[in-house]
């Protein structure tokens, strides 16, 4: 069997087994393959380290930490992952991905809670705002190439963030 690490075009990561690579190009020439969370049927394979077995009492309770556990903490402020100690298999990178996806969840749930969704808008209620037209408040929305870089050039502050239309109603 081989284990790969699957990605959808939002980003999220899962894991599949097949029996060779060409049982996976095969599912997913056929459309067999989707993804767990958003069901996309765009799936790539994404890098995938072969699993080494080590001794258990080879990992070091003092190991730095790792990208994804920086990143969660980074997402969380004030919570501190918690250390590894010895008799602890270490992190594989799809539980990393998970928690990373986590992560991205519940900050995709702080934002529509705390944002007003202006929808195609977007771009002409930040200027108003950015040029004192309107109150300022925290909004999202919708913006072409063009007005995100006509906003940028004119100096409005706009994060692009991927939000998922078919996943708004169940995140809030």
């Amino acid at each position: 069997m081989k284990v790969f690490n699957l990605r959808c075009p939002l980003g999220h990561v899962f894991e599949g087994w097949f029996a060779s690579d060409a049982a996976l190009e095969q599912q997913q020439s056929q459309g067999w393959l989707s993804c767990p969370m958003c069901n996309s049927r765009e799936i790539v394979k994404g890098l995938s380290a072969p699993h080494l077995a080590r001794k258990s009492n080879s990992i070091s309770a003092a190991a730095p930490a790792t990208p994804a556990s920086s990143a969660a903490a980074a997402a969380h402020p004030g919570s501190t992952p918690a250390a590894s100690s010895p008799s602890q298999p270490s992190h594989n990178p799809l539980s990393d991905a998970q928690r990373l996806q986590q992560a991205w969840l519940e900050l995709s749930r702080q934002v529509i809670a705390n944002t007003d969704d202006v929808g195609s808008d977007f771009a002409d209620l930040a200027r108003q705002m950015h040029e004192g037209e309107v109150d300022v408040r925290p909004i999202r929305g919708t913006a072409t190439p063009q007005e995100q870089r006509a906003l940028a050039d004119d100096g409005i502050d706009v994060l692009p963030l991927l939000l998922p239309e078919a996943s708004k109603h169940r995140l809030q």
